[in-house]
């Protein structure tokens, strides 16, 4: 390459630079979603989590799919992961979920949330919590969800749930 002319060279690196960078794209692509096609599916699940319809939220995860919470217990299977929508749903009936960021890490999503809502559900005491915390995604071939591990700080959570009590 020494003996090549400088334009020349700096042409046949510049190609190598953008084969390479084209190799990795198609590389991404082909594993999965898109960048825009993750946003379209953070953003519609976050409204499902909104919409008090907790088989709607369910839909979005595959058959044999899993929620965690926490390090708690897994929600295993769509009917699971519906309850414990329901649970979350019916104790704040004005929950609002929103997208704050969605990361790519390796084959895995983050979907990075706000959450507030008031707890006047069942038992409730008319808190409000208003929270971020992020559930990380392994997704299916059909962009199904086979495992959300979801986070957020509990012991704020709690502050939050029993303050001026």
């Amino acid at each position: 390459m020494k003996s090549l002319h400088p334009i020349l060279r700096q042409y046949l690196l510049a190609l190598v630079l953008l084969s390479s960078g084209l190799m990795i794209a198609c590389q991404q692509e082909s594993q999965g979603l898109t960048m825009g096609e993750l946003n379209e599916l953070a953003m519609a699940y976050a409204a499902a989590w909104s919409s008090q319809d907790s088989e709607r939220l369910a839909s979005y995860y595959a058959r044999n799919g899993f929620l965690r919470i926490n390090d708690g217990d897994p929600s295993v299977g769509r009917e699971a992961v519906t309850e414990t929508a329901r649970s979350f749903m019916s104790a704040f009936p004005d929950m609002v979920i929103s997208l704050v960021e969605l990361r790519r890490v390796d084959d895995e999503v983050q979907f990075h949330w706000h959450w507030t809502g008031t707890y006047t559900g069942p038992g409730g005491n008319g808190n409000a919590v208003d929270l971020r915390g992020y559930e990380q995604w392994t997704l299916d071939d059909d962009g199904l969800i086979l495992q959300s591990l979801g986070y957020y700080d509990e012991t704020e959570y709690q502050r939050q749930l029993n303050a001026g009590q």
